[in-house]
Order: C-alpha cells, then sequence, then structure tokens
C-alpha cells in the first residue's frame, strides 16, 4: 500500500479547538499533589510580550513551506503555520479538534499474535447539546505525537506542600507566565537557568523590584562571572518556611517574597496509554525516558507504534525527517530496514549507560558532538529517496545555509558579556557578536551547542 492509499484511513486527532505547537491535555497527571499542582500552575488570561521563537525560521519551518519571514517569529506565526500546512497537503479534513485520546490499547488478531491493530477510545464535546461524545476506533498504526509541554514539573522541596497552602499563590510555573507588568514593584524569586529561566529573569528586570533573584543549580551558556544588571544570583533552595521565609543551601535566605516562579521545565505525560492492556508502561520517570524504544523514534516492541517530537533537538525540521521515515516503514517502501532487536536493545542500554555517567538527559541530542547530523542521517537512510515517478517526500539536505543558522544566530545577546560604549557589539570569550536589530550574529571558531531550543 502506498501513503497515498492510506491517506483516505488516515486521522490527526487534536484535542484543543485549533492546531498548536502543543500537544494532547494531560488531564491525569500529577507530580506533586493536586492541590498543590494546581495551586502552582494557575492560569492568567494575559497576553505574552515578548513571546518570539528562539529557533531560526530555517531550522523550524519544514522544507517545503518557509516561513514568511525570520529569524526569530512572533509565536502566533507557527501556530498559524501549522495549521495552514494541513491544508496545503490537503489534508485538513483528516483532522478531528476537540478530540480526547482517552485510551489507547493494543489489539491483536486471534488468528496471528503478531498482526497488532490498536483500539482508541474517543472523546469530543459537542457545545449545542453540552455533552461529551464518546466512541472508539481502530487503526492499523498510531504516531503519537501529543506534545511535551503540558504538565509542569516542580520539584519537591522540604516545607513547598506548607508553604503553598499557607500563601495560595505565591507560587507559580513559567508555563503561566505572560507579563511582567503583573509583577510590577514584586519582589521576585525565579527558580531555573534554562532557556526559559534566562527570558523570563531578564524580562522581569524592566518591572519588578530589584534586584529579581533567580535560584540556580548551575551556570548556563548565558552566563558571565557576574550577574546581569537587576539581577541576584542564589543557589537551590533547601527548604521553605511556615513564617515566609525561603532558606538557600548556603543558609541564606530571602523574607517576604512576593511571587516563586518556578522554570524548572515539564514531565512528559501519556495519560491514555492503557497500561494494563498493552503489558507495560510507556514511559520510565525514573530514568526519564521512553520505555523500549530505539532512536528515539521507534519501539522495540510495537512495530506499529511510533513516536515523534520526543528528543530536544530541531524544532520543526526533525519531526520532517521522522515523519517520512515512519510512512515509509509503515508503508513498506522503507529504503532500508530497522536494526535486528538486539541491536535496538543495545543502543537504548548503551545510551542510558552513557547519559547516566555524564549525567546528561537521554533524550537531548547534541550539536556540538556530530550527533544531531548522525540522528538525522539514520532517518535519512530507512526513508531512502522516492519513487521515479515521485512518489514520497525525500528527505531535506541539512543544507549549508541552515547549518549557518544555527551555528551563528541566537535571539538574544548573552547577559553580562561586557558591550562597547555603543553597546553595538560585545565579546563573548573568543567569538563577536554583531546586533542586528532584536536578534544577533555570532562569529565563533567552533559549534555551539543547541541549549536555546
Amino acid at each position: 500500500m502506498s501513503i497515498r492509499d492510506w491517506r483516505s484511513q488516515m486521522s490527526f486527532l487534536k484535542s484543543s479547538h485549533q492546531m498548536s505547537k502543543s500537544g494532547f491535555y494531560a488531564h491525569r497527571f500529577t507530580i506533586l499533589s493536586r492541590e498543590l499542582l494546581m495551586s502552582i500552575i494557575k492560569k492568567w488570561n494575559t497576553k505574552l510580550m515578548k513571546n518570539s521563537t528562539n529557533v531560526p525560521h530555517i531550522a523550524m519551518c519544514f522544507s517545503d513551506n518557509p516561513f514568511p519571514y525570520g529569524p526569530f517569529v512572533p509565536h502566533h506565526v507557527p501556530r498559524q503555520y501549522v495549521a495552514s500546512y494541513f491544508s496545503l497537503h490537503e489534508t485538513d479534513s483528516f483532522l478531528e479538534l476537540n478530540t480526547t485520546v482517552e485510551d489507547l490499547s493494543r489489539i491483536t488478531s486471534s488468528s496471528s499474535k503478531s498482526k497488532e491493530q490498536w483500539n482508541l477510545t474517543l472523546r469530543k464535546y459537542e457545545p449545542a447539546r453540552q455533552v461529551d461524545l464518546w466512541w472508539e476506533e481502530t487503526f492499523d498504526a498510531v504516531i503519537l505525537a501529543n506534545g511535551h509541554y503540558s504538565v509542569p514539573f516542580v520539584p519537591q522541596v522540604k516545607g513547598l506542600d506548607a508553604y503553598t497552602k499557607k500563601f495560595p499563590g505565591r507560587v507559580v510555573h513559567s508555563k503561566h507566565y505572560r507579563t511582567p507588568l503583573l509583577y510590577s514593584n514584586k519582589k521576585i524569586l525565579t527558580i531555573g537557568n534554562s532557556a526559559s529561566g534566562h527570558d523570563l529573569t531578564a524580562e522581569l528586570v524592566s518591572s519588578a523590584h530589584l534586584p529579581v533573584y533567580q535560584s540556580r543549580r548551575s551556570k548556563s551558556r548565558w552566563d558571565g562571572d557576574k550577574p546581569p544588571h537587576g539581577i541576584a544570583w542564589k543557589p537551590i533552595i533547601r527548604e521553605y518556611k511556615q513564617d515566609g521565609s525561603i532558606i538557600f543551601e548556603d543558609d541564606t535566605y530571602l523574607d517576604d517574597v512576593d511571587t516563586v516562579i518556578y522554570c524548572t521545565g515539564y514531565k512528559a505525560s501519556f495519560p491514555f496509554w492503557n497500561e494494563k492492556a498493552n503489558g507495560r508502561p510507556l514511559w520510565d520517570y525514573d530514568a526519564d525516558k521512553i520505555v523500549g524504544g530505539y532512536w528515539h523514534t521507534f519501539f522495540q516492541d510495537f512495530n506499529t507504534l511510533a513516536i515523534v517530537g520526543l528528543p530536544r533537538v530541531l524544532t520543526f525540521r526533525s519531526f520532517e525527517y521522522q515523519a517520512i521515515a515512519l510512512a515509509r516503514l509503515f508503508s513498506g517502501r522503507n529504503s532500508k530496514p530497522l536494526p535486528p532487536l538486539e541491536e535496538q536493545e543495545k543502543w537504548d542500554s548503551e545510551r542510558g549507560e552513557d547519559r547516566r555517567k555524564s549525567g546528561k538527559k537521554f533524550h537531548d541530542i547534541e550539536w556540538e558532538t556530530g550527533e544531531t547530523k548522525e540522528w538525522l542521517g539514520r532517518l535519512f537512510e530507512i526513508a531512502g529517496l522516492g519513487t521515479l515517478k515521485g512518489e514520497g517526500r525525500i528527505p531535506p539536505v541539512l543544507g549549508k545555509d541552515l547549518v549557518w543558522a544555527l551555528e551563528h544566530l541566537r535571539k538574544y545577546p548573552e547577559p553580562g558579556k561586557g558591550h562597547d560604549e555603543e553597546g553595538s557589539r560585545e565579546v563573548v570569550g573568543s567569538c563577536e557578536v554583531k546586533k542586528e536589530h532584536e536578534w544577533v550574529v555570532v562569529e565563533r571558531e567552533r559549534k555551539d551547542l543547541l541549549a536555546f531550543i
């Protein structure tokens, strides 16, 4: 069966009323107690003032349809881009919005245990009658693309539960941060030092009471030897006290903090996965990785199940490589087969051990080491080329323009590195950056990590 023949049998399921970069609503997952989590992720309805991408447009778009401009576009551009992309390829009729996958269960044929299908229990709200419609559908293959930025992760700290109960609304998560104006003249403590922690802390300097305190576990690529103007660095938190004070690992403390903002990322969530029916869990929360996966895309024990968009790597371009490889594989037109099960298991085991030793996350794919090119290259090899008649999409090349953008463009200058008198240039170690409007061109001697993703 060709992939075109599959078009009449495909469905794209999305829980919200429009397409976006996020995925299914993860409504059955908690990191802390339900009451504590709900108090931390309380939503605000204001708009984010400086909500733009931090990935260059040439790397974020799909190869057949560029963004209208760049290099860093406002948030509405990728949202509109994804929605219009379905229409561009005449697949919007297969899209089911406002539909939640409540259950995903593997079913096997009574005559052939090796032939598997997937039963999906679906729910869709009907506003006219104000009722939920429930139904089931069976699919020959399922690709999980539900996003992994829905369930905020808040690490447990001594006294945090009692602190949030005594001071409701004081602890929030960066997922629902919208504008620094809400924190005008307030004493703020941010927690976390990755991309969102850096951006949010820097933006709060314009509105909050100074200094804005930032709790960080380690130094990031954006940090110099001293904190930027208006920011004070603190170590990790040891304990929250009932008198409102916050104690840090170095025995220093803060009193009268108005808001604590956790910029500590998210946890993967698959609330629809039927662990009993499928014989095992899908995600190992201790190791923070897929169970029994291969190449961050395939499953060792489920031949017709796959996942797209899991690793921290090039968004959205990496999705294209995964999608083409899976389309070829599921239609039986892949150029190269997946390696034997033993080799897949070896990859999973060896990578897990290597990441544990290095302290790095299992699904982080690095640019500097050449791992990104190796990962995309394997997907390219599995997919292969299209047919002589033009059937089948060809995986995009990793062109020199894209590589240059990744290695030389970044959205913000790194704070605390020093500027000249005119503020037009700054020197970062052995590299020089030139400001171009609100983004920066970097001339550096070596490649940089994709730490901004």
